[in-house]
């Protein structure tokens, strides 16, 4: 559903987009949400470019074409969230080996014919929508991970997004627990994602349990090796989780993805892990809160980010 505004209001769009679909929402600076749509990133499945230009980026131009018709002006400022690390331009992603070919070193301002756009990798987006207009709305230290099939995390200090030399700051996923662990996608060994990500579910429950979901439910019921295995795991993002409080010191943990779905399932035991672990100078316990924006937060962290981009 879309909303019409006023003709002078300034409005931005925010686009989110994986191996699966875009998704792109409009806002007025305030974050309002004006509308969205969503498109399949491959129609039927197909990869092929369409007169040189991959499939993807023809449907992102349309889509932006499509609510400029809609609200009558040209969008203020275009934020686009992308899975790899962007370039210090901001203007394309750098670096993402194997996945969306043709992705890398694609020059969106050029493409979409707007001056004001800017680049953000996924899980950055993320905590922006969170800070923007989700649950760390007004908070300046925040970390925030993303629970899936492998962990992502950003994190927002003294108000700022972090994001490092290269655009690695906030890969906590990647971080090493373990380390004589397997190596994982970048060389690290034992990392963190390894033991808490839906990816390694199999692997760590000697093939008993092929999701998250399924391993949760057993430990739901009772099942003593699902508890087992479970709380291992829990117990490993939790230590993980005080790490990150040590090197971040933030107001709150937001723990986003389809992980975090387990509720209390996953928070109950989590909080004991912190409550054993943490280091609470003047007795004050981070919060660990879910994620409510959902797959809304990277449109809105994209939008946000375009937003701020280039500005003092």
């Amino acid at each position: 559903m879309f909303l019409l505004m006023p003709h002078r209001m300034a409005w931005i769009i925010g686009i989110d987009m994986g191996g699966t679909r875009i998704k792109m929402a409009a806002f007025d600076e305030s974050g309002t949400p004006l509308g969205e749509l969503v498109r399949p990133t491959f129609p039927d499945g197909s990869s092929q470019s369409i007169s040189g230009m991959p499939i993807w980026a023809n449907t992102v131009i349309g889509m932006v074409g499509e609510l400029e018709t809609r609200f009558g002006s040209q969008a203020g400022a275009i934020g686009i969230s992308l899975p790899g690390l962007p370039s210090r331009d901001r203007r394309s992603i750098a670096y993402l080996p194997n996945k969306l070919i043709g992705l890398e070193d694609f020059d969106w301002p050029s493409h979409l014919g707007h001056e004001h756009v800017a680049v953000i990798n996924d899980a950055h987006a993320a905590l922006m929508g969170e800070a923007w207009i989700g649950c760390a709305r007004g908070m300046t230290n925040v970390v925030m991970l993303t629970l899936g099939t492998g962990v992502g995390g950003a994190a927002i200090v003294d108000g700022h997004l972090l994001t490092g030399h290269l655009g690695r700051a906030g890969h906590l996923g990647h971080t090493s627990i373990e380390p004589d662990g397997k190596p994982g996608i970048f060389g690290v060994p034992g990392t963190f994602e390894d033991f808490i990500g839906e990816q390694t579910v199999r692997a760590r429950s000697s093939g008993r349990f092929d999701s998250t979901r399924a391993l949760v439910t057993a430990y739901e019921q009772g099942d003593k090796f699902a508890s087992e295995v479970w709380l291992r795991s829990v117990r490993v993002l939790g230590v993980g989780i005080v790490g990150f409080i040590n090197s971040f010191d933030p107001e709150i943990i937001v723990i986003g993805g389809g992980i975090a779905q387990a509720n209390e399932s996953l928070f109950g035991p989590l909080r004991s892990v912190l409550d054993e672990c943490e280091w609470r100078p003047g007795g004050y316990a981070v919060p660990m809160i879910p994620a409510v924006l959902g797959d809304a937060a990277g449109p809105a962290g994209a939008a946000k980010y375009a937003l701020g981009f280039g500005r003092s």
